[in-house]
C-alpha cells in the first residue's frame, strides 16, 4: 500500500519540522512507503519556505501553495487530485493528531473498510469547542443516519476509490465519512490519541459552528434527496397546497351557507384571517411543487456526467 498524506497548512510554520520528523519516523518503523503533500492554504507566517525547504531535502515531501486562504476543503481536493497513494489520509498540521496512529489506521482499512475516520476519545479542547462539537455530531448521526463519535476529526484515512467518487467544497470535509457511505463504502472508526495544541491557535469559533450546521443541511438533503429532490419539495408542496386548499374549500362552503342556501346570517368572508392564510399556504404550496420541478429537471441533466451509482469491482474478461 502506498499511501499520501495530505496536511492543510494555515499559519503553521512553527509545527511543520517537527511533524515531518514524527510522520518520517513512523514511516521508517512500519515501512510505509508514502508521500506527504503539504498544501499551504494563504499563509502569511512563512510556511511556504519551511515546506520548500523540506522539499528539497525529502523526495517524498510535495509541496503546493494557494495564493490566498481557499479553505481546508479547497486545499484537500488540491491534494487528492495529485496524490499517488491507494490510500489517502488527511493530518492537520498543528500536532494535535499524532502520526503514530497511522499504522492502526491502515489496519483497520485492510480489515475491509474504505473510510476509517479518528475519534478522539480524551479531547484536549477547551469546553466552548467540546460541547458544541457532541452537539453537532449527534445531529449530523440523526440527520444522515451515520453515527459517529466524531465527525469532524481532522485525522481520516480512506481509499483513493472514495476521493474518486465524493466532491467536497465549502466545508463539506468533516462528512466525507458521510458522503462516502451514502455512496455504499464502507465506513467505521478508532479511538486515537489527541494532544494538547503547541503551536498557533485553534480556527474555530461560531461562526465555524453556524456554518458547520448550514452544511449539515446541505449535506442531509444531497445524501437523502440529491437525486430525487421532488420527494422532499413536492412532498413539502403537497402539504402546503392541500392545507390551502381544504381552507378555501371550508371558507367557499361557509360562503354559500350564507349567500345562497341562507343558513347563517351574510358577513364578509375578506375579514377572516382564514382566507389570507389559505390563499399564502396555496401558493407556496405550488410554489415548492415548482421548485421540485425545476430541481428535477437539473438533476436529470446532470446526471449525464454524474453518475448516481458506485461500483466496487468489475470482473475480467475472459
Amino acid at each position: 500500500m502506498t499511501l499520501s498524506i495530505i496536511i492543510p497548512v494555515l499559519n503553521e510554520a512553527e509545527s511543520l519540522v517537527e511533524l515531518h520528523s514524527q510522520i518520517i519516523r513512523v514511516a521508517s518503523e512500519q515501512t510505509i512507503e508514502l508521500e506527504v503533500i503539504f498544501v499551504d492554504d494563504g499563509s502569511r507566517d512563512g510556511s511556504w519556505q519551511e515546506i520548500e525547504r523540506l522539499a528539497r531535502f525529502d523526495p517524498r515531501v510535495r509541496g503546493l501553495r494557494f495564493r490566498r486562504n481557499f479553505g481546508k476543503a479547497a486545499a484537500l481536493t488540491a491534494g487528492m487530485s495529485c496524490a499517488i497513494g491507494d490510500s489517502i489520509c488527511m493530518l492537520d498540521a498543528d500536532l494535535q493528531d499524532d502520526p503514530a496512529e497511522i499504522p492502526r489506521f491502515i489496519a483497520k482499512l485492510k480489515e475491509g473498510f474504505d473510510v476509517v475516520n479518528g475519534w478522539k476519545t480524551k479531547r484536549l479542547d477547551p469546553w466552548h469547542k467540546v460541547y458544541p462539537s457532541k452537539v453537532f455530531n449527534w445531529l449530523v448521526g440523526k440527520l444522515t443516519g451515520l453515527k459517529l463519535h466524531d465527525h469532524n476529526c481532522g485525522m481520516k484515512l480512506f481509499k483513493v476509490e472514495v476521493a474518486r467518487e465524493i466532491r467536497i467544497y465549502g466545508e463539506l470535509h468533516r462528512f466525507i465519512p458521510v458522503l462516502a457511505n451514502a455512496r455504499g463504502f464502507r465506513v467505521t472508526e478508532i479511538g486515537i490519541h489527541h494532544r494538547a495544541r503547541q503551536h498557533g491557535s485553534s480556527k474555530y469559533g461560531i461562526r465555524r459552528f453556524l456554518r458547520g450546521f448550514l452544511d449539515l443541511m446541505t449535506v442531509a438533503f444531497l445524501t437523502g434527496y440529491g437525486q430525487r429532490p421532488q420527494h422532499m419539495l413536492g412532498a413539502i408542496g403537497l402539504v402546503g397546497f392541500g392545507l390551502g386548499f381544504l381552507g378555501l374549500t371550508y371558507l367557499a362552503g361557509v360562503w354559500l351557507l350564507m349567500h345562497v342556501i341562507p343558513v347563517w346570517p351574510p358577513e364578509p368572508i375578506g375579514n377572516r384571517p382564514m382566507l389570507a392564510y389559505s390563499i399564502a399556504s396555496t401558493l407556496l404550496g405550488a410554489q415548492a411543487i415548482s421548485l421540485g420541478l425545476l430541481a428535477e429537471l437539473i438533476v436529470h441533466y446532470s446526471s449525464r456526467t454524474t453518475d448516481s451509482y458506485s461500483i466496487a469491482e468489475e470482473t475480467t474478461r475472459a
